[in-house]
């Protein structure tokens, strides 16, 4: 049987990928290259004061679980103008596109507007207050849900007209002429529908405001994903200029800077979005190197599925064979770091499908060239100690998940690609019994569970 994280994967790929359509690939300043130093990390065990507001939260809420959740949304930044946005579908209503007002408790269902970039008729900015304030708010089962937190300015949300319900047009990091553009946001990723709340933080679009997860079920067991300290963007800006100190590519390019503040960086994926030449040969050497390697040894991809292990070589025309589940022509790195293109892009055939997320995490952790079984075995021949150890190497995720207190996070699409028994790195919680979701935004309180 498929493991548990394997049936919500698609979701969180398909709508990364979906989003992709309200970016454009204008102009894009690139910041400085010039390497900072990196600052120590402060870890703080959460007050007695969080403790008691979540446990009186629980309190009044433990009957209600069946058809609605409540969420508590902490303020640990430094500022006291910091609101949270919740959108999603809603499957006790035909899947209609759902945001909750801003009096944290009703739901707004938009009407389809008459002409595109329509604005909401409904407030839907949630003021979190004064730094270490916690405001509980209430949601309906939600499918492809995120909470968005904005900080200092409020984010906009528009609509655009369809059918049978309206798209919402949600802020886009690609596209400089974006609302939100100049905005310093984040968002966390969720569904909770009947049978389980599951919830991730994600790095798969950039790093910005650090988020951090804690999920508490009805039984009493809690679950936890540190996320980054307050400084967790600095320390990331740093990394890529040093990166790119040492290797002249374009990691310090993905960092997008407004007035000598470091706002976002962007992951790579997105940094092709904008600009389609960065990157455009950086996997060309590696990939060679993998494409022969197996043509004269086999690669073994466990799929983790009812195919269990398949193998495949390099045949004559130069692609990887995996029998049954075909051709893998040779990645760009645009296939590589979005997972969902070329080679990687998904279809009808089951098996290959099981194929796509190892390989392609494979090629972003850069294993397939590990000694031995090491490098041709995947997932289950290889730790997470061995992932980016290659000079060629998604150095974004590197760094993203170092800068995590637990190391955990979608860094790219196909993170939560694991060995069997092994331990994720993906920065889920899931419970099919949630009582208490807290979703913390400002990392200065940051801890490890």
């Amino acid at each position: 049987m498929q493991r548990l994280k394997e049936r919500v994967e698609a979701l969180f790929r398909r709508r990364h990928n979906s989003r992709q359509a309200a970016s454009s690939s204008t102009q894009q300043q690139p910041a400085s290259q010039s390497p900072t130093p990196q600052q120590p990390v402060s870890q703080q065990p959460m007050s007695a004061n969080q403790r008691d507001v979540q446990q009186q939260a629980l309190s009044r809420v433990a009957a209600t679980t069946a058809g609605t959740l409540s969420i508590a949304l902490e303020n640990q930044t430094s500022s006291s103008q910091v609101y949270a946005y919740i959108t999603g579908q809603a499957l006790d209503n035909n899947n209609a596109l759902f945001l909750l007002q801003s009096d944290g408790h009703t739901a707004y269902y938009p009407s389809s507007p008459s002409g595109n970039g329509s604005p909401l008729s409904q407030d839907v900015a949630i003021a979190l207050g004064a730094p270490g304030n916690i405001i509980t708010v209430t949601i309906p089962r939600i499918a492809g849900g995120r909470i968005w937190f904005s900080v200092d300015s409020p984010l906009t949300f528009l609509l655009n007209p369809g059918n049978p319900g309206p798209g919402l047009v949600e802020p886009s990091a690609t596209n400089p002429s974006d609302p939100n553009f100049n905005v310093n946001y984040s968002f966390a990723e969720f569904t909770f529908n009947a049978s389980q709340l599951f919830a991730n933080i994600s790095y798969v679009d950039f790093v910005s405001v650090p988020i951090a997860l804690t999920l508490q079920d009805t039984s009493g067991a809690s679950y936890h994903v540190s996320g980054m300290p307050a400084d967790g963007l600095a320390t990331v800006c740093a990394e890529l200029r040093a990166q790119t100190a040492r290797d002249g590519r374009r990691w310090s390019s993905l960092i997008y800077t407004r007035d000598g503040q470091d706002i976002r960086a962007l992951s790579p994926n997105n940094g092709i979005v904008m600009h389609p030449d960065w990157f455009a040969t950086y996997w060309t050497p590696y990939v060679q190197q993998v494409y022969s390697r197996f043509a004269s040894e086999a690669l073994t991809i466990n799929t983790q599925a009812a195919f269990g292990d398949v193998t495949g070589r390099t045949g004559p025309l130069g692609n990887l064979n995996f029998g049954d589940a075909g051709d893998f022509a040779p990645p760009s790195s645009r296939d590589i770091f979005s997972c969902s293109t070329g080679p990687f892009a998904t279809g009808d055939n089951a098996e290959r499908n099981t194929i796509i997320p190892r390989l392609a995490a494979a090629f972003n952790r850069s294993t397939l060239l590990l000694p031995g079984n090491q490098g041709s075995d995947f997932p289950n021949g290889v730790s997470p100690s061995q992932y980016y150890t290659d000079p060629t190497t998604n150095h974004y995720s590197r760094i993203v998940h170092a800068a995590n207190l637990d190391h955990k996070g979608y860094a790219f699409p196909y993170d939560d690609v694991a060995p069997d028994g092994g331990v994720g790195q993906e920065g889920a919680v899931m419970s099919g019994t949630p009582a208490l979701f807290t979703v913390t935004v400002g990392g200065r309180n940051a801890y490890v569970a």
